[in-house]
Protein backbone atom coordinates (compact mmCIF):
# COMPACT_ATOMS: atom_id res chain seq x y z
CA UNK A 1 0.00 0.00 0.00
CA UNK A 2 3.04 2.29 -0.09
CA UNK A 3 1.81 3.89 -3.37
CA UNK A 4 -1.27 4.17 -1.98
CA UNK A 5 -0.42 5.65 1.29
CA UNK A 6 2.38 8.17 -0.22
CA UNK A 7 -0.39 9.70 -2.87
CA UNK A 8 -2.99 10.12 -0.12
CA UNK A 9 -0.64 11.88 2.23
CA UNK A 10 0.76 14.05 -1.12
CA UNK A 11 -2.49 15.15 -2.15
CA UNK A 12 -4.17 15.92 1.36
CA UNK A 13 -6.45 12.60 1.48
CA UNK A 14 -5.13 12.12 4.96
CA UNK A 15 -2.13 11.67 7.03
CA UNK A 16 -1.09 10.77 10.80
CA UNK A 17 -1.47 13.94 13.41
CA UNK A 18 0.01 15.50 15.28
CA UNK A 19 3.24 14.50 13.84
CA UNK A 20 5.11 18.08 14.54
CA UNK A 21 5.34 16.50 18.05
CA UNK A 22 6.07 12.80 16.94
CA UNK A 23 2.46 11.70 16.48
CA UNK A 24 0.85 9.13 17.92
CA UNK A 25 -0.41 6.05 16.90
CA UNK A 26 -4.17 5.91 15.60
CA UNK A 27 -4.90 8.96 14.84
CA UNK A 28 -5.01 10.47 11.82
CA UNK A 29 -6.22 14.28 9.87
CA UNK A 30 -8.05 14.09 6.83
CA UNK A 31 -6.97 16.84 4.77
CA UNK A 32 -8.86 18.77 2.07
CA UNK A 33 -9.29 16.01 -0.25
CA UNK A 34 -9.89 13.40 2.38
CA UNK A 35 -12.39 15.64 4.43
CA UNK A 36 -14.70 16.70 0.93
CA UNK A 37 -14.63 12.41 0.14
CA UNK A 38 -15.74 11.32 3.47
CA UNK A 39 -18.12 13.92 3.99
CA UNK A 40 -19.19 12.74 0.44
CA UNK A 41 -19.74 9.12 1.47
CA UNK A 42 -21.54 10.27 4.84
CA UNK A 43 -23.87 12.28 2.80
CA UNK A 44 -24.41 9.01 0.43
CA UNK A 45 -24.83 6.85 3.31
CA UNK A 46 -27.42 9.22 5.20
CA UNK A 47 -29.20 9.78 1.76
CA UNK A 48 -30.37 6.00 1.10
CA UNK A 49 -30.29 4.37 4.64
CA UNK A 50 -31.79 7.56 6.71
CA UNK A 51 -33.71 9.86 4.54
CA UNK A 52 -34.88 7.15 1.71
CA UNK A 53 -35.90 5.18 4.69
CA UNK A 54 -38.00 7.63 6.40
CA UNK A 55 -35.81 7.29 9.53
CA UNK A 56 -34.78 10.15 11.77
CA UNK A 57 -31.11 11.82 12.92
CA UNK A 58 -29.65 12.39 16.38
CA UNK A 59 -26.22 13.47 17.28
CA UNK A 60 -25.60 12.45 20.52
CA UNK A 61 -22.46 13.22 23.11
CA UNK A 62 -19.66 11.95 22.78
CA UNK A 63 -18.61 11.57 26.74
CA UNK A 64 -21.65 9.36 28.21
CA UNK A 65 -21.04 8.66 32.39
CA UNK A 66 -20.24 5.33 33.63
CA UNK A 67 -23.81 4.05 34.44
CA UNK A 68 -24.68 3.90 30.43
CA UNK A 69 -21.56 1.21 29.86
CA UNK A 70 -22.07 -0.32 33.34
CA UNK A 71 -25.85 -1.82 31.83
CA UNK A 72 -24.50 -2.40 28.22
CA UNK A 73 -21.95 -4.64 29.12
CA UNK A 74 -18.91 -2.41 27.87
CA UNK A 75 -17.31 -2.02 31.25
CA UNK A 76 -17.17 -6.05 31.49
CA UNK A 77 -16.96 -7.65 28.07
CA UNK A 78 -15.59 -4.79 25.75
CA UNK A 79 -12.16 -6.24 25.18
CA UNK A 80 -9.51 -7.62 23.18
CA UNK A 81 -6.38 -9.95 23.25
CA UNK A 82 -3.56 -8.52 24.14
CA UNK A 83 0.38 -10.40 24.43
CA UNK A 84 3.57 -8.20 25.49
CA UNK A 85 7.17 -8.93 24.52
CA UNK A 86 9.05 -10.24 27.55
CA UNK A 87 12.26 -7.90 25.77
CA UNK A 88 10.96 -4.97 24.15
CA UNK A 89 7.43 -4.74 26.39
CA UNK A 90 5.98 -4.15 22.96
CA UNK A 91 1.80 -5.14 23.15
CA UNK A 92 0.37 -6.97 20.65
CA UNK A 93 -3.55 -7.90 19.55
CA UNK A 94 -2.72 -11.87 20.00
CA UNK A 95 -5.49 -12.93 17.55
CA UNK A 96 -4.31 -10.36 14.72
CA UNK A 97 -0.51 -12.12 15.73
CA UNK A 98 -2.17 -15.08 14.96
CA UNK A 99 -3.96 -14.30 11.89
CA UNK A 100 -1.30 -12.94 10.20
CA UNK A 101 1.39 -15.60 10.69
CA UNK A 102 -1.17 -18.53 10.48
CA UNK A 103 -4.08 -19.82 8.01
CA UNK A 104 -6.19 -19.04 11.11
CA UNK A 105 -8.57 -16.45 9.77
CA UNK A 106 -11.25 -15.52 12.24
CA UNK A 107 -8.83 -16.09 15.40
CA UNK A 108 -11.16 -13.20 17.35
CA UNK A 109 -13.44 -16.51 17.89
CA UNK A 110 -11.00 -17.62 20.52
CA UNK A 111 -10.27 -17.74 24.13
CA UNK A 112 -7.20 -16.40 25.04
CA UNK A 113 -6.06 -19.77 26.41
CA UNK A 114 -6.79 -21.18 22.77
CA UNK A 115 -4.75 -18.59 21.32
CA UNK A 116 -1.41 -18.79 23.58
CA UNK A 117 -1.78 -22.22 22.78
CA UNK A 118 -1.47 -21.18 19.15
CA UNK A 119 1.37 -18.89 19.61
CA UNK A 120 3.14 -21.55 20.95
CA UNK A 121 2.50 -23.96 18.93
CA UNK A 122 3.72 -21.90 15.93
CA UNK A 123 6.87 -20.48 17.42
CA UNK A 124 5.19 -17.14 17.09
CA UNK A 125 7.50 -13.79 17.62
CA UNK A 126 7.40 -10.39 18.94
CA UNK A 127 7.02 -8.35 15.18
CA UNK A 128 8.76 -5.19 16.88
CA UNK A 129 12.28 -7.34 17.86
CA UNK A 130 11.53 -11.18 17.00
CA UNK A 131 11.87 -12.33 20.35
CA UNK A 132 9.29 -15.51 21.15
CA UNK A 133 6.25 -15.31 22.72
CA UNK A 134 5.77 -18.90 23.72
CA UNK A 135 4.32 -18.75 27.45
CA UNK A 136 3.50 -15.42 27.51
CA UNK A 137 0.09 -14.32 29.13
CA UNK A 138 -2.54 -13.26 26.40
CA UNK A 139 -4.95 -11.19 28.43
CA UNK A 140 -8.05 -9.03 28.02
CA UNK A 141 -7.59 -5.12 27.44
CA UNK A 142 -10.74 -2.97 27.71
CA UNK A 143 -11.14 -0.62 24.56
CA UNK A 144 -12.61 1.72 26.67
CA UNK A 145 -11.59 5.40 27.12
CA UNK A 146 -11.82 7.05 30.66
CA UNK A 147 -12.26 10.51 31.63
CA UNK A 148 -14.00 12.52 34.50
CA UNK A 149 -16.74 14.31 34.30
CA UNK A 150 -16.80 17.70 36.10
CA UNK A 151 -13.38 18.53 38.61
CA UNK A 152 -12.74 15.66 40.63
CA UNK A 153 -12.74 11.90 40.19
CA UNK A 154 -16.69 12.05 41.52
CA UNK A 155 -18.19 11.45 38.02
CA UNK A 156 -16.41 8.85 35.66
CA UNK A 157 -17.66 9.15 32.29
CA UNK A 158 -16.14 7.10 29.15
CA UNK A 159 -15.73 7.95 25.08
CA UNK A 160 -18.28 6.31 23.21
CA UNK A 161 -17.24 3.39 21.34
CA UNK A 162 -19.84 3.04 19.51
CA UNK A 163 -22.64 5.64 18.47
CA UNK A 164 -25.40 2.87 19.01
CA UNK A 165 -25.46 3.96 22.98
CA UNK A 166 -26.21 6.92 22.44
CA UNK A 167 -29.73 6.35 20.46
CA UNK A 168 -30.24 3.21 22.93
CA UNK A 169 -30.42 5.53 26.12
CA UNK A 170 -32.74 8.23 24.50
CA UNK A 171 -35.17 5.72 23.31
CA UNK A 172 -37.94 6.52 25.95
CA UNK A 173 -37.88 10.12 24.58
CA UNK A 174 -37.61 8.80 20.61
CA UNK A 175 -39.99 6.72 20.95
CA UNK A 176 -42.67 9.30 21.91
CA UNK A 177 -41.37 11.36 18.76
CA UNK A 178 -42.11 7.98 16.57
CA UNK A 179 -45.96 8.25 18.28
CA UNK A 180 -45.18 4.72 19.78
CA UNK A 181 -45.31 2.98 16.53
CA UNK A 182 -43.24 0.22 15.11
CA UNK A 183 -41.40 -0.08 13.42
CA UNK A 184 -39.29 3.04 13.42
CA UNK A 185 -35.51 3.89 12.31
CA UNK A 186 -32.82 5.80 14.43
CA UNK A 187 -29.52 6.94 12.39
CA UNK A 188 -26.45 8.75 13.62
CA UNK A 189 -23.24 9.74 12.07
CA UNK A 190 -20.25 10.36 14.34
CA UNK A 191 -17.17 9.74 16.18
CA UNK A 192 -16.65 6.43 18.45
CA UNK A 193 -13.15 6.12 20.19
CA UNK A 194 -11.19 2.63 20.95
CA UNK A 195 -8.06 2.51 22.57
CA UNK A 196 -6.73 0.02 20.34
CA UNK A 197 -3.79 -2.27 21.41
CA UNK A 198 -1.99 -2.30 17.87
CA UNK A 199 -3.70 0.51 15.21
CA UNK A 200 -3.09 -0.18 11.83
CA UNK A 201 -3.55 0.09 7.55
CA UNK A 202 -3.60 4.07 7.95
CA UNK A 203 -7.23 4.72 8.86
CA UNK A 204 -8.23 1.14 8.45
CA UNK A 205 -7.74 0.39 11.99
CA UNK A 206 -7.35 3.64 14.85
CA UNK A 207 -7.77 4.99 18.01
CA UNK A 208 -10.94 7.33 17.09
CA UNK A 209 -13.03 7.02 14.01
CA UNK A 210 -16.42 7.65 12.37
CA UNK A 211 -19.54 5.43 12.83
CA UNK A 212 -22.67 5.32 10.49
CA UNK A 213 -25.44 3.65 12.61
CA UNK A 214 -29.20 2.67 12.13
CA UNK A 215 -31.17 1.45 14.76
CA UNK A 216 -34.20 -0.50 13.67
CA UNK A 217 -36.74 -0.75 16.39
CA UNK A 218 -39.28 -3.30 15.48
CA UNK A 219 -41.88 -5.31 16.99
CA UNK A 220 -40.72 -8.92 18.78
CA UNK A 221 -43.26 -10.69 16.57
CA UNK A 222 -42.40 -8.95 13.23
CA UNK A 223 -41.39 -11.34 10.38
CA UNK A 224 -40.04 -8.52 8.55
CA UNK A 225 -40.31 -7.03 5.30
CA UNK A 226 -41.16 -9.43 1.80
CA UNK A 227 -38.16 -11.04 0.08
CA UNK A 228 -39.97 -9.81 -3.18
CA UNK A 229 -38.54 -6.23 -1.82
CA UNK A 230 -35.04 -7.14 -2.26
CA UNK A 231 -35.38 -10.36 -4.77
CA UNK A 232 -32.80 -10.45 -7.60
CA UNK A 233 -30.38 -8.73 -6.01
CA UNK A 234 -27.10 -10.79 -5.65
CA UNK A 235 -24.02 -10.91 -3.38
CA UNK A 236 -21.18 -13.50 -2.48
CA UNK A 237 -22.29 -14.59 0.75
CA UNK A 238 -19.56 -16.69 3.20
CA UNK A 239 -21.87 -18.43 5.21
CA UNK A 240 -20.53 -19.72 8.79
CA UNK A 241 -21.03 -23.19 7.54
CA UNK A 242 -18.72 -22.85 4.67
CA UNK A 243 -15.84 -21.28 6.56
CA UNK A 244 -12.82 -22.81 7.04
CA UNK A 245 -9.01 -23.45 4.73
CA UNK A 246 -10.96 -23.84 1.80
CA UNK A 247 -14.05 -22.35 2.29
CA UNK A 248 -15.00 -19.47 -0.70
CA UNK A 249 -18.29 -17.29 -0.65
CA UNK A 250 -21.35 -18.34 -3.29
CA UNK A 251 -22.65 -16.00 -4.97
CA UNK A 252 -26.33 -15.86 -3.96
CA UNK A 253 -29.81 -13.84 -4.37
CA UNK A 254 -29.95 -12.25 -1.09
CA UNK A 255 -33.66 -13.25 -1.73
CA UNK A 256 -33.13 -16.93 -1.71
CA UNK A 257 -30.54 -16.76 1.15
CA UNK A 258 -33.00 -15.38 2.99
CA UNK A 259 -35.67 -18.16 2.42
CA UNK A 260 -33.85 -21.07 3.05
CA UNK A 261 -32.55 -19.87 6.60
CA UNK A 262 -28.84 -19.25 5.24
CA UNK A 263 -29.59 -15.40 6.21
CA UNK A 264 -31.41 -15.56 9.59
CA UNK A 265 -33.66 -13.06 9.26
CA UNK A 266 -35.77 -10.80 6.51
CA UNK A 267 -34.39 -7.40 7.79
CA UNK A 268 -30.25 -8.58 7.84
CA UNK A 269 -31.21 -9.73 3.97
CA UNK A 270 -32.82 -6.41 3.35
CA UNK A 271 -30.03 -4.23 4.64
CA UNK A 272 -27.39 -6.36 3.07
CA UNK A 273 -29.32 -5.68 -0.48
CA UNK A 274 -28.99 -2.60 0.44
CA UNK A 275 -25.89 -2.19 1.65
CA UNK A 276 -24.17 -4.20 -1.42
CA UNK A 277 -25.92 -1.71 -4.25
CA UNK A 278 -24.73 1.44 -1.67
CA UNK A 279 -21.14 0.48 -1.31
CA UNK A 280 -21.10 -0.17 -5.56
CA UNK A 281 -22.50 2.97 -5.29
CA UNK A 282 -19.75 4.85 -3.49
CA UNK A 283 -17.08 2.90 -5.80
CA UNK A 284 -16.65 -0.46 -4.40
CA UNK A 285 -15.23 -3.23 -6.67
CA UNK A 286 -18.06 -5.92 -5.97
CA UNK A 287 -15.08 -8.37 -7.31
CA UNK A 288 -13.37 -7.74 -4.22
CA UNK A 289 -16.41 -7.48 -1.61
CA UNK A 290 -18.36 -10.12 0.40
CA UNK A 291 -20.46 -11.02 3.27
CA UNK A 292 -19.18 -13.05 5.84
CA UNK A 293 -21.78 -14.52 8.89
CA UNK A 294 -20.25 -14.63 11.96
CA UNK A 295 -19.52 -17.97 13.20
CA UNK A 296 -20.63 -18.94 16.91
CA UNK A 297 -17.59 -18.50 18.36
CA UNK A 298 -17.56 -14.83 17.26
CA UNK A 299 -21.04 -13.81 17.34
CA UNK A 300 -22.74 -12.04 20.48
CA UNK A 301 -24.66 -13.65 23.21
CA UNK A 302 -27.35 -11.84 22.36
CA UNK A 303 -27.58 -11.60 18.37
CA UNK A 304 -29.60 -13.99 16.52
CA UNK A 305 -27.82 -13.49 13.68
CA UNK A 306 -24.95 -11.25 12.19
CA UNK A 307 -22.84 -10.36 9.25
CA UNK A 308 -20.55 -8.29 8.02
CA UNK A 309 -19.83 -6.48 5.08
CA UNK A 310 -15.72 -7.26 4.11
CA UNK A 311 -13.60 -6.03 1.57
CA UNK A 312 -10.47 -6.90 -0.03
CA UNK A 313 -7.72 -3.89 -0.14
CA UNK A 314 -4.73 -5.65 -1.27
CA UNK A 315 -2.98 -4.57 -4.07
CA UNK A 316 -3.03 -6.22 -7.48
CA UNK A 317 -0.52 -9.59 -7.01
CA UNK A 318 -0.88 -9.79 -3.29
CA UNK A 319 -2.33 -12.37 -0.96
CA UNK A 320 -5.73 -10.93 -0.15
CA UNK A 321 -6.75 -8.67 2.74
CA UNK A 322 -10.15 -9.10 3.56
CA UNK A 323 -11.18 -5.88 6.42
CA UNK A 324 -14.39 -5.18 7.81
CA UNK A 325 -16.78 -2.30 6.43
CA UNK A 326 -19.67 -2.92 8.44
CA UNK A 327 -21.81 -5.40 10.70
CA UNK A 328 -25.68 -6.07 10.47
CA UNK A 329 -26.97 -7.74 13.58
CA UNK A 330 -30.65 -8.79 14.94
CA UNK A 331 -29.63 -7.95 18.43
CA UNK A 332 -32.89 -8.82 19.97
CA UNK A 333 -34.19 -6.81 22.76
CA UNK A 334 -31.02 -6.77 24.56
CA UNK A 335 -30.00 -3.35 24.59
CA UNK A 336 -33.37 -2.35 25.56
CA UNK A 337 -33.81 -4.58 28.13
CA UNK A 338 -30.56 -3.98 29.95
CA UNK A 339 -30.84 -0.10 29.50
CA UNK A 340 -34.44 -0.77 31.47
CA UNK A 341 -32.71 -2.31 33.98
CA UNK A 342 -29.96 0.34 34.63
CA UNK A 343 -32.15 3.34 33.81
CA UNK A 344 -35.16 4.89 35.47
CA UNK A 345 -37.84 5.09 32.15
CA UNK A 346 -39.85 3.20 30.77
CA UNK A 347 -38.42 1.19 27.75
CA UNK A 348 -41.14 -0.68 26.59
CA UNK A 349 -43.78 0.19 23.44
CA UNK A 350 -47.78 -0.03 23.86
CA UNK A 351 -48.88 -2.06 21.06
CA UNK A 352 -52.68 -2.50 20.56
CA UNK A 353 -54.57 -5.88 19.87
CA UNK A 354 -56.63 -5.56 16.56
CA UNK A 355 -59.67 -6.58 19.17
CA UNK A 356 -59.41 -6.28 22.70
CA UNK A 357 -59.05 -9.53 24.65
CA UNK A 358 -60.60 -11.30 27.50
CA UNK A 359 -57.88 -12.59 30.39
CA UNK A 360 -57.88 -13.99 33.24
CA UNK A 361 -55.32 -12.43 36.00
CA UNK A 362 -54.83 -13.26 39.40
CA UNK A 363 -53.96 -10.39 42.34
CA UNK A 364 -53.50 -10.37 45.46
CA UNK A 365 -54.62 -7.97 48.28
CA UNK A 366 -52.34 -8.99 51.60
CA UNK A 367 -54.16 -7.99 55.08
CA UNK A 368 -51.24 -5.60 56.03
CA UNK A 369 -52.34 -5.73 59.52
CA UNK A 370 -51.17 -9.31 59.70
CA UNK A 371 -48.03 -8.57 57.50
CA UNK A 372 -47.05 -5.74 59.62
CA UNK A 373 -47.05 -7.51 63.12
CA UNK A 374 -45.57 -10.81 61.76
CA UNK A 375 -42.77 -9.82 59.47
CA UNK A 376 -41.44 -5.88 60.55
CA UNK A 377 -40.04 -4.01 58.23
CA UNK A 378 -40.20 -7.12 55.43
CA UNK A 379 -43.63 -7.12 55.25
CA UNK A 380 -43.77 -4.82 52.20
CA UNK A 381 -41.20 -6.74 50.76
CA UNK A 382 -43.39 -10.69 51.52
CA UNK A 383 -46.71 -8.24 50.26
CA UNK A 384 -44.54 -7.75 47.02
CA UNK A 385 -42.83 -11.24 46.63
CA UNK A 386 -46.37 -12.68 46.86
CA UNK A 387 -47.93 -10.35 44.36
CA UNK A 388 -44.75 -11.27 41.43
CA UNK A 389 -45.65 -15.19 42.62
CA UNK A 390 -49.57 -14.56 42.21
CA UNK A 391 -48.33 -13.86 38.44
CA UNK A 392 -46.26 -16.65 38.10
CA UNK A 393 -47.54 -19.72 39.96
CA UNK A 394 -51.19 -19.90 40.66
CA UNK A 395 -51.18 -22.94 42.34
CA UNK A 396 -49.28 -21.93 45.09
CA UNK A 397 -52.34 -20.46 46.31
CA UNK A 398 -54.20 -23.75 46.90
CA UNK A 399 -52.75 -24.80 49.82
CA UNK A 400 -53.96 -23.41 53.52
CA UNK A 401 -50.41 -21.46 53.16
CA UNK A 402 -48.21 -20.11 50.80
CA UNK A 403 -44.48 -19.36 50.81
CA UNK A 404 -42.22 -17.08 49.27
CA UNK A 405 -39.06 -18.86 49.10
CA UNK A 406 -35.83 -16.88 49.33
CA UNK A 407 -37.62 -14.17 48.37
CA UNK A 408 -37.33 -11.62 51.50
CA UNK A 409 -33.37 -11.67 52.55
CA UNK A 410 -32.84 -15.18 51.53
CA UNK A 411 -35.22 -16.61 53.83
CA UNK A 412 -38.23 -18.52 53.57
CA UNK A 413 -41.96 -16.88 54.46
CA UNK A 414 -45.42 -19.07 54.79
CA UNK A 415 -48.18 -16.99 55.12
CA UNK A 416 -51.96 -18.57 55.87
CA UNK A 417 -53.72 -18.23 52.24
CA UNK A 418 -57.14 -16.54 53.98
CA UNK A 419 -54.45 -13.22 54.66
CA UNK A 420 -53.45 -12.94 51.60
CA UNK A 421 -56.63 -12.55 49.61
CA UNK A 422 -55.49 -14.24 46.51
CA UNK A 423 -58.13 -13.67 43.15
CA UNK A 424 -58.49 -14.79 40.02
CA UNK A 425 -60.68 -11.99 37.78
CA UNK A 426 -61.28 -11.79 34.29
CA UNK A 427 -60.17 -8.89 32.68
CA UNK A 428 -60.21 -7.06 28.90
CA UNK A 429 -56.76 -5.82 27.74
CA UNK A 430 -56.55 -3.84 24.58
CA UNK A 431 -53.30 -4.47 24.63
CA UNK A 432 -49.50 -5.16 26.02
CA UNK A 433 -46.20 -3.49 26.60
CA UNK A 434 -43.70 -5.05 24.37
CA UNK A 435 -39.99 -4.25 24.88
CA UNK A 436 -38.86 -3.88 20.93
CA UNK A 437 -36.37 -5.84 19.38
CA UNK A 438 -33.05 -4.14 17.57
CA UNK A 439 -31.50 -4.56 13.79
CA UNK A 440 -28.76 -2.77 13.49
CA UNK A 441 -26.86 -2.11 10.41
CA UNK A 442 -23.12 -0.51 11.71
CA UNK A 443 -21.02 1.03 9.13
CA UNK A 444 -17.24 2.32 9.60
CA UNK A 445 -17.06 5.58 7.32
CA UNK A 446 -13.36 5.59 7.75
CA UNK A 447 -13.40 1.97 6.24
CA UNK A 448 -15.51 2.79 3.50
CA UNK A 449 -13.15 5.82 2.30
CA UNK A 450 -9.88 3.56 2.87
CA UNK A 451 -12.36 0.55 0.23
CA UNK A 452 -13.39 3.08 -2.25
CA UNK A 453 -9.56 4.47 -2.61
CA UNK A 454 -7.91 1.48 -2.98
CA UNK A 455 -10.56 0.31 -5.46
CA UNK A 456 -10.46 3.52 -7.58
CA UNK A 457 -6.29 3.50 -7.82
CA UNK A 458 -4.93 2.71 -10.94
CA UNK A 459 -2.07 3.03 -12.95
CA UNK A 460 -2.60 3.34 -16.50
CA UNK A 461 -0.86 5.32 -19.34
CA UNK A 462 -2.46 8.37 -21.58
CA UNK A 463 -0.37 9.28 -24.45
CA UNK A 464 2.78 7.56 -23.87
CA UNK A 465 3.07 9.35 -19.93
CA UNK A 466 2.04 7.45 -17.00
CA UNK A 467 -0.38 8.77 -14.75
CA UNK A 468 -2.21 7.79 -10.94
CA UNK A 469 -5.68 7.34 -11.69
CA UNK A 470 -8.37 7.40 -8.93
CA UNK A 471 -11.75 6.02 -10.29
CA UNK A 472 -13.66 7.52 -8.33
CA UNK A 473 -17.77 8.18 -8.58
CA UNK A 474 -18.83 11.67 -9.43
CA UNK A 475 -21.48 11.43 -6.47
CA UNK A 476 -18.69 11.27 -3.60
CA UNK A 477 -15.40 12.75 -5.77
CA UNK A 478 -13.74 15.59 -3.59
CA UNK A 479 -13.55 17.50 -6.64
CA UNK A 480 -16.53 17.54 -9.24
CA UNK A 481 -14.85 19.32 -11.43
CA UNK A 482 -11.25 21.30 -12.43
CA UNK A 483 -11.78 24.65 -14.22
CA UNK A 484 -8.80 25.73 -16.58
CA UNK A 485 -7.99 28.62 -18.84
CA UNK A 486 -5.76 27.30 -21.45
CA UNK A 487 -3.55 30.33 -20.60
CA UNK A 488 -3.86 32.97 -18.06
CA UNK A 489 -3.86 35.61 -20.80
CA UNK A 490 -6.43 37.63 -22.96
CA UNK A 491 -9.60 36.84 -21.11
CA UNK A 492 -9.27 32.96 -20.20
CA UNK A 493 -8.22 33.36 -17.06
CA UNK A 494 -11.57 36.04 -15.73
CA UNK A 495 -13.44 34.06 -17.94
CA UNK A 496 -12.55 30.78 -16.20
CA UNK A 497 -12.62 32.01 -12.93
CA UNK A 498 -15.78 33.55 -13.26
CA UNK A 499 -17.06 30.58 -14.48
CA UNK A 500 -15.79 28.49 -11.60
CA UNK A 501 -17.43 30.76 -9.41
CA UNK A 502 -20.90 30.05 -10.97
CA UNK A 503 -20.97 26.57 -10.54
CA UNK A 504 -20.08 26.94 -6.81
CA UNK A 505 -23.19 28.74 -6.76
CA UNK A 506 -24.88 26.00 -8.29
CA UNK A 507 -23.64 23.65 -5.53
CA UNK A 508 -21.02 21.75 -7.61
CA UNK A 509 -17.81 21.60 -6.26
CA UNK A 510 -15.30 23.12 -8.53
CA UNK A 511 -11.40 24.02 -8.53
CA UNK A 512 -9.89 26.59 -10.47
CA UNK A 513 -6.17 26.38 -11.83
CA UNK A 514 -3.52 27.73 -14.16
CA UNK A 515 -0.75 26.67 -12.98
CA UNK A 516 1.44 24.04 -15.60
CA UNK A 517 0.83 23.13 -19.00
CA UNK A 518 -2.91 21.93 -19.61
CA UNK A 519 -1.38 18.26 -19.30
CA UNK A 520 0.00 18.44 -16.01
CA UNK A 521 -3.31 19.86 -14.45
CA UNK A 522 -5.31 17.12 -15.81
CA UNK A 523 -2.60 14.56 -14.40
CA UNK A 524 -3.43 16.57 -10.93
CA UNK A 525 -7.43 16.21 -10.62
CA UNK A 526 -6.59 12.54 -12.35
CA UNK A 527 -4.84 11.65 -9.25
CA UNK A 528 -7.46 13.05 -6.71
CA UNK A 529 -10.41 11.38 -8.51
CA UNK A 530 -12.16 14.62 -10.50
CA UNK A 531 -14.43 13.22 -13.16
CA UNK A 532 -14.51 16.02 -15.08
CA UNK A 533 -12.28 19.06 -16.54
CA UNK A 534 -13.62 22.12 -18.18
CA UNK A 535 -11.31 24.18 -20.30
CA UNK A 536 -11.73 27.76 -21.14
CA UNK A 537 -9.93 28.73 -24.61
CA UNK A 538 -9.80 31.03 -27.45
CA UNK A 539 -13.19 29.46 -29.21
CA UNK A 540 -14.66 29.94 -25.80
CA UNK A 541 -13.90 33.59 -26.00
CA UNK A 542 -15.86 33.54 -29.77
CA UNK A 543 -18.34 31.15 -29.37
CA UNK A 544 -19.31 30.65 -25.82
CA UNK A 545 -18.68 27.13 -25.67
CA UNK A 546 -15.84 25.42 -23.53
CA UNK A 547 -14.89 21.58 -23.26
CA UNK A 548 -15.67 19.06 -21.26
CA UNK A 549 -13.16 16.08 -20.39
CA UNK A 550 -14.21 12.91 -18.59
CA UNK A 551 -11.70 11.61 -16.05
CA UNK A 552 -11.68 7.57 -16.73
CA UNK A 553 -11.88 7.53 -20.79
CA UNK A 554 -10.07 11.72 -21.01
CA UNK A 555 -12.64 11.98 -24.12
CA UNK A 556 -13.56 15.34 -24.63
CA UNK A 557 -17.15 17.15 -25.99
CA UNK A 558 -17.61 20.72 -26.75
CA UNK A 559 -20.69 22.59 -25.43
CA UNK A 560 -22.81 25.19 -24.71
CA UNK A 561 -21.17 27.39 -21.54
CA UNK A 562 -25.08 27.94 -20.53
CA UNK A 563 -25.26 24.00 -20.28
CA UNK A 564 -22.39 23.13 -18.64
CA UNK A 565 -23.79 23.74 -14.81
CA UNK A 566 -26.95 21.34 -15.83
CA UNK A 567 -24.98 18.72 -17.81
CA UNK A 568 -21.88 18.67 -14.83
CA UNK A 569 -25.33 18.36 -12.63
CA UNK A 570 -26.57 15.51 -14.80
CA UNK A 571 -23.14 13.48 -14.47
CA UNK A 572 -23.39 13.91 -11.05
CA UNK A 573 -26.43 12.82 -10.13
CA UNK A 574 -26.03 9.61 -12.54
CA UNK A 575 -28.84 10.61 -14.63
CA UNK A 576 -26.79 10.80 -17.79
CA UNK A 577 -23.51 9.77 -18.80
CA UNK A 578 -20.64 10.81 -20.74
CA UNK A 579 -21.63 8.56 -23.88
CA UNK A 580 -24.81 10.25 -24.14
CA UNK A 581 -23.43 13.54 -24.05
CA UNK A 582 -20.67 12.15 -26.90
CA UNK A 583 -23.36 11.59 -29.14
CA UNK A 584 -24.80 14.97 -28.41
CA UNK A 585 -22.12 17.29 -28.85
CA UNK A 586 -18.81 17.81 -31.03
CA UNK A 587 -16.03 15.40 -29.77
CA UNK A 588 -12.69 17.56 -29.57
Amino acid sequence: MTELDELARRRGFYFPSSETYGGVAGFYTYGPAGAALKANVEDAWRERFSTEEGHVEIDAPTVMPEPVFEASGHLDGFDDMLVRCPECAESHRADHLVEDNTDIEEAESFSPEEIAEVIAENGLTCPNCGTELAGEPVEDFNLMFETNIGPGSDRPGYLRPETAQGIFVEFPRLKEYARGQLPFGVTQIGRAYRNEISPRNAVVRTREFTQAELELFVSPGDPGPETSEFAGIEAPLYAASEQGPNGEPELRDIADAVSDGTIGSAYIGYYLAAAREWYERVGLDMNRFRFRQHQAGERAHYAADCWDAEADVSMPGEDPEWIELAGFADRGNYDLSKHAEGGADDFTVFEAYDEPKVVETATVDPDMSYLGPEFGGDAGAVAEALAELAESDRSAFEGEEVEVDGEVDGETHAVPVEKVNFAVEEVEENGEHVTPNVIEPSFGVDRAVYAALVHSYEADEIDGEERDVLRLPAEVAPTTVGVFPLMDKDGMGETARDLAAELRRAGLDAEYDDSGAIGRRYRRQDEVGTPFCVTVDYESLETDTVTLRERDSTAQVRLPTEELVGTLAELKAGRTDFEALRERHDEV
